[in-house]
């Protein structure tokens, strides 16, 4: 009875060590760590699979040719940065681009179009896209009356309404009053038909007329 409890009672330095060797466990036969002991709990010297290690010499690899390939080598021969990619992109997709119709217009020289056939494409365009804010009429809703001399976008300096005043309006769009640009809706010929249109509308008296708003100009089309 001594005997067995004086050998259940040596240090973990003494257990199973025979001329310096490493303690050995005995299911596993893994060597154990020594000092690596905690509540009982202690440490084998497992070896890392091969696996594993294979994986991480592939990181070690990976990154040394990610450095050098991003970082290192000169900045004609450097594999592109998503930055740089997204730079690329942008300007081949600007190449691709159709030109802008609308900035070879010469607009102090435009006059309202007054063609039969014209007032008819400026009415259906009208129909379709102004009258949800201008009423059918253009009498006004949501935007302003169209009917009458005031007019909130125009000229006051020389006091007058011209085409260029509403293609700059359409072109740009205004957005603090809820109506969009339509630059890339219509084209410039569908842009002078609608808004000799909406000159033609001038001096009528439609029913429900919104008040004016803006200025009063004198010299509108």
């Amino acid at each position: 009875m001594l005997t067995f409890e004086k050998h259940n009672n040596m240090s973990t330095e003494d257990k199973n060590l025979h001329h310096g060797e490493p303690e050995i466990d005995e299911l596993t036969q893994d060597r154990y760590l020594g000092g690596h002991e905690y509540d009982g709990i202690r440490e084998l010297d497992n070896r890392m699979p091969r696996w594993w290690l294979y994986l991480f010499y592939v990181t070690i690899v990976f990154s040394a040719v990610y450095l050098i390939g991003y970082h290192v080598l000169p900045e004609g021969s450097r594999w592109a940065s998503q930055e740089m990619e997204y730079e690329n992109e942008i300007a081949a997709a600007a190449l691709n681009m159709p030109a802008d119709p609308h900035a070879s217009i010469d607009l102090a020289s435009l006059v309202p179009m007054t063609e039969q056939s014209d007032m008819a494409a400026g009415e259906e365009i009208y129909n379709k896209i102004c009258v949800t804010c201008h009423g059918k009429f253009a009498e006004g809703l949501v935007g302003p009356n169209m009917t009458d001399p005031y007019w909130i976008h125009g000229d006051t300096t020389t006091n007058t309404i011209t085409v260029k005043d509403l293609y700059n309006v359409m072109i740009t769009g205004v957005i603090e009053k809820g109506m969009i640009s339509y630059k890339d809706q219509l084209n410039p010929e569908q842009m002078q038909q609608v808004i000799g249109f909406i000159f033609s509308l001038q001096g009528t008296t439609p029913p429900n007329a919104k008040k004016p708003e803006g200025h009063k100009f004198d010299v509108i089309g």
